[in-house]
């Protein structure tokens, strides 16, 4: 897998980019006290162990291939798709799902605090997560507001079921074995479960920044091949990393006879698909009339990640 050449000094503003990003979902987050304080901490627990904000980071990116003006009005949506993401990862840890003791390198919320209430808190994220979205209407500018019910109508379709949770469905079925596992499911599960709500992401920014519906659509396929690639990678990983790049145990994949890219395609195959991938989404991302060379090597990265 080739990586493209791009601007890698650009990737020097990570690390203060995701310090912002953090800044303003913390800002939307509860208050650890009252009689529910436990479920507060796991939801803020959930949401500390951190990551790398992709999903975030994408819809600010997106915003500025259009837009250098006003970008508080993304916050709300920066804070919430990242809670979406992170319910999504609460749920998919529990025992009655991957029944993984280990996210990110420290315990998972379930461990931490019990599975009833990392239930909740996953709940409790989903619910503060559609509360942050809705305040990108709290303004009287009408075009803000159009704009801003646009974006969300994308941000709910995308994770719900008809995106992220079908696919998460989907993918324990193919588990359980009663779907059969075909290249078809391989790309409907990985094109549900995870690029959907990169997708979202993508849309949201270009929508809120005012961008047209042809390249809201070209977004939106940048998302979709950055979403399929980045899950092929993670699977490449559960079988070429380890635990202390990913933070969590390698093998599982196989383990839980899960259907990945790998298990269909092969470790060669799956890579080369990595890397055709990526390639579109970087000659769409480049397509636009503003250029965005953060945005470029960020999805180059994130797509070749080591963990």
């Amino acid at each position: 897998m080739k990586r493209l050449s791009l601007n890698e000094d650009k990737l020097k503003q990570y690390p203060q980019y995701i310090r912002k990003i953090n800044e303003i979902i913390a800002g939307f987050m509860p208050k650890e006290d009252g009689y529910q304080e436990i479920l507060f901490q796991a939801m803020n627990y959930s949401i500390e162990a951190g990551g790398k904000r992709i999903r975030p980071l994408l819809i600010r990116e997106a915003y500025r291939l259009f837009s250098d003006q006003n970008e508080a009005v993304i916050y709300p949506l920066i804070a919430a798709v990242e809670m979406i993401h992170t319910y999504s990862l609460t749920h998919d840890d529990l025992p009655a799902m991957d029944n993984d003791e280990y996210r990110r390198g420290r315990k998972t919320t379930h461990i931490a605090f019990g599975e009833a209430i990392a239930i909740l808190a996953g709940d409790g994220l989903l619910n503060l997560a559609m509360e942050t979205a809705l305040k990108v209407l709290e303004t009287d500018d009408k075009q803000v507001i159009a704009l801003g019910i646009k974006a969300l109508k994308v941000l709910y379709e995308k994770a719900g079921a008809g995106g992220m949770i079908g696919g998460q469905a989907a993918d324990i079925l193919a588990e359980a074995g009663t779907l059969p596992q075909t290249e078809e499911l391989l790309y409907f599960i990985h094109g549900k479960k995870t690029a959907a709500l990169i997708e979202a992401a993508m849309m949201i920014g270009g929508i809120l920044a005012g961008a047209d519906e042809e390249s809201i659509k070209k977004l939106e396929k940048a998302g979709y091949n950055i979403g399929i690639a980045f899950q092929f990678q993670d699977d490449i990983l559960d079988i070429t990393g380890s635990f202390d790049e990913l933070g969590k145990p390698i093998g599982s994949d196989d383990e839980k006879q899960k259907l990945t890219s790998v298990s269909l395609k092969g470790l060669s195959e799956a890579k080369a698909e990595v890397s055709r991938l990526s390639r579109e989404a970087i000659e769409i991302l480049s397509s636009f009339p503003r250029r965005n060379d953060f945005l470029l090597e960020l999805v180059d990265s994130l797509i070749y990640r080591k963990k």
